[in-house]
C-alpha cells in the first residue's frame, strides 16, 4: 500500500483517528491556538466584520470553517461577533465542512448548548456541496492532514508490516521533487484538488489558514506522530507504526508554496502570507487585550494576556505557525 494510502486510512478509514472526537488541549495529544485562546478567533472576528466594512464580503455572506473538529473556532468568532457586532448575527450564516457524521452531531449538540436557536448551523461533508455567493472559509492545521507521499531519492515508499520501504517510481512525485528541489521529504496529495473544488463552490470568498510549516519546502522528513504531547518521528525506532495507526495524530510541516500553486492554478490571488505573529497582530489581538483590561479585573487581563502570549511569541507559536490567505472576486 503506498503512503499515501496507508495515510488516509489512518487519519480518515472506518476506524481512523479523526473518525471520532478526540481532546485538544491538557488531556489531549496536542495544543492548537484554538485550545489556546479565544482570542484567536476574536482576532478573525474582527478581520471578518473589517472586511464587510471594506465591502469585500457581503453582511450574509457564509462563515465557513472547514474541518472544524468540536468547533470551538467558529463558535468563539461568533461570540466576538456579539460583542463586536451584534447585528451581524442576523444576517450572516454560519456552516461548517466536516467529512464525519458523528463530528457533525457533537458540533450540532456543541452549538445547541452554546447559541440555542440564535445560530442555525449548517453542516456540509464536502466543500463542493456549497451554495453561496458569498464567503468566508477558514481552517486550522488543515493542509498538515492531508496524506502524502514519502519521496526518497527518486522512489516513493509503500508500507509492509509497518515498515515503509522506498521502491515504488512516480514520474509526478520526481518531478514535484525537482521543482522544489529536494531528494527527500513529503508530498502532499490533494491540496489542487481542494482548491478546484472551492473555487467551483462559491462566487466570491476570502479562505484563510493557519499551519506550520515554511515557503520554502525542506529536503528532509518532518513526519511525526503525537501521542499525549509526546512526539514521535515516523522513522523512530522506539515508534511501533502498526500501534499507533489510527490510535495517534500523524502529521507534517506544510510546503506553503505548494499551497500556494495549487490555490494560484485555479485563479486565486494569495494577498497575505505571514507568521501568526504578524497576522495576529495586524487583526487586532493586541485592541482585544486593551478592551478586556478595561472592563475586565486584573486577574482575568492577566490571565488572557499569558494564552495570548503563547499565540504569538515568536519561541513558542508565533513564528512556527503560518497564516496563508487568498480571495477570489
Amino acid at each position: 500500500m503506498l503512503f499515501s494510502q496507508y495515510m488516509h486510512e489512518w487519519l480518515y478509514g472506518e476506524n481512523g483517528y479523526y473518525g471520532s472526537y478526540h481532546p485538544i488541549g491538557k488531556k489531549g495529544d496536542f495544543y492548537t491556538a484554538v485550545s489556546t485562546s479565544k482570542f484567536f478567533g476574536g482576532s478573525i472576528a474582527q478581520h471578518i466584520i473589517k472586511r464587510i466594512d471594506e465591502g469585500f464580503l457581503a453582511s450574509d455572506s457564509l462563515i465557513c470553517e472547514i474541518g472544524a473538529h468540536h468547533g470551538y473556532l467558529l463558535a468563539d468568532i461568533i461570540e466576538f461577533m456579539y460583542t463586536l457586532r451584534p447585528q451581524l448575527l442576523q444576517t450572516l450564516r454560519f456552516g461548517i465542512v466536516e467529512r464525519f457524521d458523528a463530528l457533525q452531531a457533537q458540533q450540532k449538540s456543541y452549538f445547541e448548548e452554546s447559541f440555542g436557536d440564535v445560530i442555525k448551523l449548517e453542516h456540509y461533508h464536502d466543500v463542493s456541496e456549497i451554495n453561496a455567493s458569498c464567503a468566508f472559509f477558514l481552517a486550522n492545521e488543515i493542509f498538515d492532514a492531508f496524506a502524502c507521499e514519502l519521496f526518497y531519492k527518486g522512489k516513493i515508499g509503500r508500507v509492509e508490516e509497518g515498515k515503509v520501504i522506498f521502491d515504488v517510481e512516480s514520474p509526478e512525485c520526481s518531478a514535484h521533487a525537482l521543482k522544489y528541489k529536494k531528494d527527500r521529504g513529503e508530498i502532499a496529495v490533494g491540496y489542487e484538488s481542494f482548491a478546484q473544488s472551492m473555487a467551483q463552490s462559491v462566487g466570491k470568498f476570502e479562505f484563510m489558514s493557519f499551519d506550520y510549516g515554511e515557503l520554502d519546502a525542506r529536503s528532509d522528513f518532518s513526519i511525526r506522530v503525537y501521542q499525549e504531547h509526546k512526539v514521535f518521528p515516523l522513522f523512530d525506532e522506539e515508534l511501533d507504526m502498526q500501534k499507533a495507526f489510527g490510535t495517534t495524530d500523524i502529521t507534517y510541516d506544510v510546503n506553503f508554496s505548494h499551497v500556494k500553486e495549487a490555490f494560484e492554478a485555479q485563479g486565486m490571488k494569495c494577498v497575505q502570507y505571514s507568521t501568526q505573529l504578524v497576522a495576529l497582530v495586524e487583526m487586532g489581538v493586541l485592541d482585544l487585550l486593551a478592551t478586556l483590561k478595561e472592563k475586565a479585573s486584573d486577574e482575568i487581563y492577566i490571565q488572557e494576556l499569558e494564552k495570548v502570549k503563547v499565540l504569538i511569541t515568536p519561541s513558542l507559536m508565533g513564528e512556527r505557525f503560518k497564516m496563508i490567505r487568498f480571495v477570489e472576486e
